[in-house]
């Protein structure tokens, strides 16, 4: 890896923020991408991705970009946009905190990283993404702070969380040069017996709305991840894919 991870901690979150190549070299003006889990999809010690990624950056089929790994404190409340019960008996209820948590984000964390990095500011240079709980908060970001994040990943979202498909009935969504990507593995919600059943089915739900809000093919992309099971193995694969796709420069990266 020629890049450099850096541990830092802001108003008692850990953070894990990745420097690529070239801002490591000359410091030059940089897209940012927030990423839910920390370092959960581009873990440097059990996975190579950052490795993948800096040879899509050296091939130019990728811009090189800052991803800052987010620690969260209690995901089920931070990455719920509002409350709903526990989909198990005896199980804990989802907080809702989603809003608090993504303000948190906007107006502290980014002007934090905004001062320390010489980053590009504007919504087509910054990023969220996330997987299951994960992708569904970076999705919620979509429509809470469209002028914020113009780039959205959302890896196996969690769209069979109540009420949230309606929500994206209901709610118009800024369109203009806002790209969002997602994904679902084939096998996901096969075994379960709740809601969670209807994973696949959601996801594609949840893209048929986003195209009937003018969402087109340049600027919405869905994987179907065939044979794949709802797993941090399958989120880590698609996550290059998945940014290769919101940042790409010109040639494809096959997932």
């Amino acid at each position: 890896m020629k890049g450099v991870i850096v541990k830092d901690k802001f108003k008692n979150r850990n953070l894990v923020i990745y420097i690529p190549p070239s801002y490591v070299k000359y410091k030059a003006k940089i897209p940012v991408v927030y990423v839910q889990d920390k370092e959960s999809l581009f873990d440097y010690n059990k996975y190579n991705i950052l490795e993948k990624l800096e040879l899509m950056f050296k091939n130019k089929a990728l811009k090189e970009f800052l991803l800052v790994g987010i620690e969260s404190k209690k995901r089920i409340d931070e990455y719920t946009p509002w409350y709903s019960k526990s989909l198990v008996e005896k199980g804990e209820d989802f907080g809702g905190k989603g809003k608090e948590y993504l303000s948190f984000i906007v107006e502290e964390l980014k002007i934090y990283i905004d001062g320390k990095y010489n980053t590009k500011k504007d919504k087509e240079n910054t990023g969220i993404i996330g997987a299951s709980l994960g992708g569904l908060i970076s999705l919620y970001a979509a429509y809470i702070y469209p002028n914020i994040f113009g780039k959205i990943g959302a890896i196996s979202p969690s769209l069979w969380y109540e009420g949230f498909i309606d929500f994206m009935i209901e709610q118009d969504l800024q369109v203009l040069n806002n790209k969002i990507y997602m994904d679902v593995g084939s096998e996901e919600g096969l075994t379960k017996k709740n809601i969670q059943k209807f994973m696949v089915k959601r996801v594609q739900e949840g893209c048929r709305i986003l195209l009937s809000k003018g969402f087109v093919q340049g600027n919405l992309k869905l994987t179907l991840d065939n044979g794949a099971v709802h797993s941090k193995e399958a989120f880590v694969r698609r996550f290059p894919y998945a940014l290769q796709w919101l940042f790409s420069i010109d040639t494809v990266y096959d997932l």
